[in-house]
This record gives structure tokens, C-alpha cells and sequence, in this order.
């Protein structure tokens, strides 16, 4: 919410759009376990319309995962989806394991993990 500077209601919408497209973007075994790092109340937000069985999102661009992100805000506050983004995966890095969080961006495509750095946020490099 202070990263976007919304309300309430338009910060829970955007982290439900980022989650979910980075969730279907994620091996299945990875967004499982991503999914179960996650408070339970942002848990069910995260597994929303979630058919495992269907193949991972190809988006391979930023702007295709943008896209996805998008799709996901309908309906919502004007948020931009890059500064959507953003705010989401800046949350993760603070809040969930930095080894989970690693095995996320890892498993990003590069021009999605360079949104994740972009903005002045944490670096997400190897682990040592």
C-alpha cells in the first residue's frame, strides 16, 4: 500500500494479480512451494483460479508477464503494472525465505527478473 500509495482494497487486488502471474509462470513444484511460504490469508489469495494442470505461462518478455499482470487489475485503481510489480516482488524479498525467494527469481525469465531489480530495490544475486 505505501509503495503504490492506494487503499487497501486496490494493494490486495495488485498482489493478487502479480502473485498469481508469477505463480503461473513458476514450475509447478516451485509455485507450490511458494504458495506454502505464504501467510494463509494471501495464500488463498495466491491459489485463486489456479488449474495446476494447465501448462506454465510462456511469457518470456516483460511486456508478455506485464500483460498477464494487466489482465489481472481489471476492474481495479489504476496501478501501473511495472510499479505493480515491483512493489510485489519487493514484498516477497522482505517477507518470504531469501532461498525460496531466490529459487523464484531464478526460475523468472531474465527481462521479468530485471523488473524485480529495477526501481532501486534489493539485488537478487546468487546465493555464496
Amino acid at each position: 500500500m505505501s509503495e503504490l500509495g492506494s487503499d487497501r482494497q486496490t494493494a490486495w487486488h495488485v498482489l493478487g494479480a502479480v502473485l498469481r502471474a508469477v505463480r503461473d509462470r513458476l514450475p509447478l513444484g516451485l509455485a507450490v512451494h511458494l504458495g506454502a511460504q505464504l501467510p494463509l490469508l494471501v495464500r488463498g489469495l495466491y491459489y485463486d483460479q489456479w488449474h495446476p494442470s494447465e501448462q506454465t505461462l510462456k511469457a518470456r518478455s516483460a511486456e508478455a508477464f506485464l500483460d498477464h499482470v494487466v489482465s489481472g487489475l481489471t476492474g481495479s485503481r489504476l496501478v501501473g503494472p511495472e510499479a505493480a510489480a515491483q512493489a510485489v516482488f519487493h514484498a516477497l524479498a522482505h517477507y518470504i525465505d531469501p532461498n525460496q525467494v531466490q529459487n523464484v527469481y531464478q526460475a523468472l525469465p531474465e527481462q521479468v527478473r530485471l523488473l524485480w531489480t529495477s526501481g532501486g530495490r534489493e539485488r537478487m544475486e546468487p546465493a555464496a
